[in-house]
C-alpha cells in the first residue's frame, strides 16, 4: 500500500489557534490510521511543491477583518497558478477560527478552491465567537475524518 500524504496548511498565531491546530494534527495522526503521513506547514512556509505532493489538504485560518488570514492568502497567491492544472480534484477540508461569523472568510476560501477545482469532502468547520472548549474535539474529528478518508480511499 502506498502511503498517502495529508498536508495541513494552517495559520495559528495564538495559543487558542495553536490548540486547534494541535487537535487537527492529533486527530489525523491517530495510530489506528495507518498509511497516512501527516505534515503541518504554516502558510508562509508552504510551497507549491508541498501541495503537489499531497493527496489531501486541510486548510486552517483565523478570521481577519472578515476574511482569511493574510498568511493563508499569501499561500494561495503563491501556489494558485503552479497548482491550478495539477491538483484538480484534490480533497480538502477547512476550519476557521472566527471571532464573528466566518462568512466572509469561508466565502473567500471557497471562491479560491472552486477555481482550483479542489473537492470539499466535509462541510467547513467554523468555530464562532468566544473560544469554547468544544472547538477542540470538533477539530480533532475533522483531522480524523480527513486522514481516515484518505486511508480508506473514499476520496
Amino acid at each position: 500500500m502506498t502511503e498517502k500524504k495529508l498536508l495541513i496548511v494552517a495559520h495559528a498565531p495564538s495559543s487558542n489557534t495553536q490548540c486547534l491546530l494541535k487537535a487537527v494534527v492529533d486527530g489525523a495522526s491517530l495510530p489506528e490510521i495507518e498509511g497516512v503521513a501527516v505534515r503541518h506547514l504554516p502558510p508562509l512556509d508552504t510551497k507549491p511543491e508541498d501541495v503537489l505532493a499531497a493527496d489531501g489538504i486541510i486548510l486552517g485560518t483565523t478570521e481577519n477583518l472578515g476574511y482569511m488570514s493574510g498568511a493563508l492568502k499569501d499561500f494561495f497567491d503563491r501556489c494558485y497558478y503552479p497548482c491550478l492544472e495539477k491538483t484538480q480534484g484534490l480533497p480538502y477540508a477547512l476550519y476557521i477560527r472566527a471571532g464573528h461569523d466566518g462568512t466572509g472568510t469561508r466565502r473567500g476560501i471557497e471562491t479560491i478552491v472552486t477555481g482550483l477545482r479542489w473537492r470539499q469532502v466535509q462541510p467547513p468547520l467554523v468555530c464562532r465567537g468566544t473560544f469554547q472548549d468544544d472547538f477542540v474535539p470538533q477539530c480533532r474529528d475533522l483531522g480524523t475524518y480527513m486522514a481516515a478518508g484518505l486511508e480508506a480511499a473514499v476520496f
